[in-house]
């Protein structure tokens, strides 16, 4: 059911949704509490009804510590990406590499000028 909604909703809200489990993990651990997962699932219009959740939750906090893996979450709602889409973002990943000179996770826009000539 969660599955129908989210691919009749698109890319958007998909992408959304993984920017702000990003968010709401804090600790940067790669879980959620059942409170933040239950309420980003609201905060995206993705409500589904208490015992619909309650069995979800069971399904995805799959080691019983109250948490669940959003990582998780995403490749069993969403599939694996394809060998095509990985190549992609490996290819993306590299490029990105060589931009971040100081290895800091951002490119400045000076650092972009240094590797870009759009003649």
């Amino acid at each position: 059911m969660l599955r129908e909604t989210l691919s009749k909703r698109g890319v958007r809200v998909i992408t959304g949704l993984g920017k702000y489990f990003r968010n709401v993990d804090k600790n940067r651990n790669g879980f959620l509490s059942q409170a933040d997962f239950k309420e980003a699932l609201k905060v995206f219009h993705l409500e589904i009804p208490e015992e619909d959740f309650e069995s979800l939750w069971l399904i995805l906090d799959d080691s019983k510590n109250d948490k669940v893996d959003y990582g998780e979450f995403t490749r069993a709602v969403f599939g694996e990406m394809n060998e095509y889409r990985k190549s992609f973002v490996r290819k993306v990943s590299s490029a990105y590499m060589k931009l971040d000179f100081n290895k800091t996770g951002s490119v400045p826009m000076v650092d972009i000028r240094k590797c870009y000539c759009a003649k």
